[in-house]
């Protein structure tokens, strides 16, 4: 059977999340009962990540096996055609080898979060970023994020629900954009690392509020991380800011 990498974009407000579940709307659900339209034998897809409920994606990865081999522009148009209407877009489709796998191949993954300061409601980023009424202090998140970079045991940022065997991870990149705009200042929180904890990126991005907003010195960060302690950590901030932007294979099937 031939095997498709599918890069994939959503808007995850609907959905419970990228995985699959049995009461609930998926990402995955509805992939593969579009994959399922044109190949009615097509097994279960695999993921480079599950995003959780309300998470976005521009950049997510999976693979599928079909029985036909497509020519990839088609199977992309097919499946964008039977995804309708839901706010899923398959933007590539390219054959690889049939053991390469979308999850155990990659070696790092990608997430941007969104956050607006102001005080007027958002209208158009609704339900894309997290809105906060207060100003923030950008060199002090900056500072604070500084602390978190490196191989740490991140168990005060990690879900009590999270299922990994360990809580040690390494981040290898967490920088903050600041856009200045007429009606306010939106940030960028970018995150990358080979793998994160359930909630990882909210907690931090939580946590990091609280220093820019002026509520904790950005010396508190490594206290909290070294308090090894989910109470100690900062606000989970909501889904609708963060993206899965991007996953980084050796392979490059889409050519970055």
């Amino acid at each position: 059977m031939p095997r498709f990498a599918l890069l994939i974009e959503y808007n995850g407000a609907p959905f419970s999340g990228w995985q699959r579940q049995k009461d609930h709307p998926s990402v995955q659900q509805c992939v593969e009962e579009a994959l399922r339209k044109i190949d009615p034998d097509c097994p279960t897809i695999g993921a480079a990540g599950r995003t959780d409920a309300g998470v976005h994606a521009k950049g997510q990865v999976a693979h599928c096996d079909l029985k036909r081999d497509w020519e990839p522009f088609r199977l992309m148009e097919a499946v964008n055609f039977h995804l309708k209407p839901n706010p899923i877009a398959i933007l590539d489709a390219v054959p690889m080898p049939d053991d390469w796998h979308a999850r155990y191949a990659a070696y790092e993954r990608r997430y941007t979060f969104h956050l607006i300061a102001r005080r007027a409601p958002a209208a158009h980023a609704a339900g894309l970023a997290w809105q906060v009424r207060g100003p923030l202090d950008l060199a002090a998140m900056q500072e604070g994020a500084k602390r978190l970079l490196g191989t740490h045991d991140f168990t005060t940022f990690r879900s009590t629900m999270c299922q990994a065997q360990s809580p040690v991870k390494t981040m290898d990149e967490i920088t903050i954009e600041e856009h200045d705009y007429s009606y306010g200042k939106e940030f960028r929180f970018h995150l990358r690392a080979r793998s994160f904890l359930h909630n990882q990126v909210r907690s931090i991005v939580g946590s990091l509020e609280r220093v820019g907003g002026g509520h904790w010195a950005p010396e508190k960060i490594t206290e909290v991380l070294e308090a090894r302690d989910r109470n100690a950590c900062g606000p989970v901030t909501p889904p609708d800011g963060l993206f899965m932007t991007g996953v980084g294979y050796k392979e490059k099937p889409f050519g970055f």
